[in-house]
């Protein structure tokens, strides 16, 4: 009778316990369910393995309870009562439904858990993916930036050499004008220029006819 009573205590201790510990576990898969934050960095997963362990060995000593009070009301040397036969076939269903609400608790939690993990792996993937388009934009950027600056030394050598050119215009413009200037004031040169322009046209006349004579010979004196 003793043992009966220690044992059917120990069972409703048991019970307790795995109750308050099965809420505990279930709260966690809420959270995930939740929250959806990343399991490997909030530490999830771990404080899960911790309370999940806690539960399940609480269910296997509410089973070796259960069974210890099982052949307890199968000794023939002490029958049990009609109320003991009830307790112990009611503490055998509270273990069966423990053992079911865990089974069903473990597998909701490890949905949430696949869920969570699936969106934090799409979530990666999205900034992965916003990271290399913003280092492609970037990259872009820095080209087109790159070939502003070699047009703009370009056009800046260009506006250089128009601006060199425009000074050696201007100065080639003063030199003639200067040149000019001089001519004027000194009509001789003028004299003198035009005096040389008819010497070279006279010395091309009198070559240009001994040039024919010396041609009119030559065939004269073959043609003999």
């Amino acid at each position: 009778m003793a043992d009966y009573e220690s044992l059917h205590r120990q069972c409703r201790t048991l019970e307790s316990l795995f109750d308050g510990k099965l809420t505990s576990y279930s709260r966690l898969a809420s959270t995930i369910t939740r929250n959806q934050d990343d399991i490997e960095a909030g530490g999830t997963r771990e404080r899960w393995k911790d309370v999940e362990g806690e539960v399940e060995d609480l269910l296997e000593k509410l089973r070796e309870t259960n069974d210890e009070l099982l052949a307890l009301s199968n000794n023939p040397d002490i029958p049990p009562s009609q109320s003991m036969s009830r307790a112990i076939q009611r503490h055998r269903e509270v273990y069966q439904d423990c053992a079911k609400e865990l089974r069903r608790t473990k597998a909701n939690f490890q949905h949430a858990l696949d869920r969570a993990n699936l969106l934090s792996g799409v979530r990666n993937d999205i900034e992965a993916y916003k990271s290399s388009a913003a280092d492609s934009l970037l990259a872009e950027r820095g080209r087109i930036d790159s070939s502003h600056q070699i047009a703009d030394q370009i056009l800046d050598q260009a506006y250089e050499s128009r601006a060199e050119f425009s000074r050696q215009s201007m100065s080639l413009t003063s030199i003639n004008a200067r040149m000019t200037g001089v001519i004027s004031t000194m009509p001789g040169i003028n004299d003198l220029l035009s005096m040389i322009k008819s010497r070279r046209r006279r010395d091309s006349i009198i070559l240009g006819i001994l040039i024919g004579i010396c041609l009119l010979l030559l065939i004269s004196y073959m043609s003999r």
